[in-house]
């Protein structure tokens, strides 16, 4: 399952550069498929957002740091545990129940945004 910051989150940002995916964003900043990816053209994700890989999405947060569900990985492939909730000094990275998938599904996601072959 993705990871998801609560709104416990003290906007510290100690998560945002741990993520190997670019996922994380700061609240109200605009995100897209294409940063910190390989992903190029139009985008369909399992979440049923279509958009230009490049293309600045909504915030899902204005408050607090927050979490592109379509990005995160929960680290799988590149770390035994997700970086951000390792790192938080709050614990308010925590595991989305509205998103989950599996270990199979993550590493699928994780060879998606990064262009690599199965």
């Amino acid at each position: 399952m993705a990871i998801k910051i609560t709104d416990e989150c003290i906007n510290c940002g100690a998560c945002e550069a741990e993520c190997p995916n670019t996922a994380i964003y700061e609240g109200g900043l605009e995100w897209s498929f294409a940063e910190g990816t390989e992903l190029s053209g139009k985008i369909h994700s399992k979440t049923g957002i279509s958009a230009e890989a490049d293309e600045e999405l909504e915030p899902v947060s204005y408050d607090f740091y927050y979490i592109a569900t379509d990005k995160c990985t929960e680290c799988k492939g590149f770390h035994e545990e997700p970086q951000c909730a390792a790192v938080c000094p709050v614990e308010c990275c925590v595991p989305d129940e509205d998103n989950v998938e599996t270990e199979e599904e993550l590493l699928s996601k994780k060879a998606f945004l990064h262009s690599e072959n199965e």
